[in-house]
């Protein structure tokens, strides 16, 4: 099974169609936040500096995220492939992510790209906000989440096409999480043939 990158902007449902994707082929599913979240909790030394980073305010560095998902990759059984989700977010951290399976002796794969209307996006997670009681997310921290989406995240996507990986699946076509979903599945199910 080939690597999935799962690619879109807040709230177009990375989490919640990889979790699909990996319960649909038996596939590891590697959450950048989970990952980090876990490697806290346990109090690793990966998650120990990673601890430092966030206490000062900083973001981690893209060579410490790379350690902790290589970390969690390696430790996945082999040849089922894995789903990234909410990594990589910017060119450099792709090219280090390609390095890194390239390492391995593994590449890419494939990259899964979410194109949902902002409106859509921004109802999303309103009501996520409300269910889950997130006060840091209303409409203006969102709006900024957008922009540096846009500014940051989206020129990636760019980068995947150049590297003949990228595969688009638009809301506005699919009109439906399930209708969605089975574009990705015959996506999948097609390169993987």
């Amino acid at each position: 099974m080939k690597n999935i990158i799962i690619f879109g902007a807040p709230g177009s449902g990375k989490g919640t169609y990889s979790a699909e994707i990996a319960s649909r082929y038996g596939m590891g599913h590697i959450s950048t936040g989970d990952v980090l979240r876990a490697e806290i909790k346990e109090g690793t030394e990966l998650g120990r500096i990673a601890q430092g980073y966030i206490d000062n305010g900083q973001l981690i560095p893209d060579e410490l995220m790379i350690d902790i998902l290589a970390n969690k990759y390696d430790s996945m059984p082999a040849g089922q492939g894995v789903i990234f989700d909410g990594f990589p977010r910017t060119i450099a951290q792709a090219e280090a992510l390609k390095k890194m399976l390239a390492e391995r002796g593994h590449d890419l794969g494939m990259m899964i790209e979410l194109i949902v209307p902002e409106d859509v996006l921004m109802f999303r997670l309103l009501r996520r906000a409300g269910l889950e009681g997130r006060a840091d997310d209303n409409e203006e921290t969102i709006r900024k989440r957008f922009a540096v989406y846009h500014a940051q995240t989206e020129p990636l996507s760019r980068w995947f096409a150049e590297e003949g990986i990228r595969n688009t699946f638009d809301w506005d076509i699919c009109k439906t999480k399930e209708g969605m979903l089975e574009a990705i599945f015959k996506e999948i199910e097609k390169q993987n043939a």
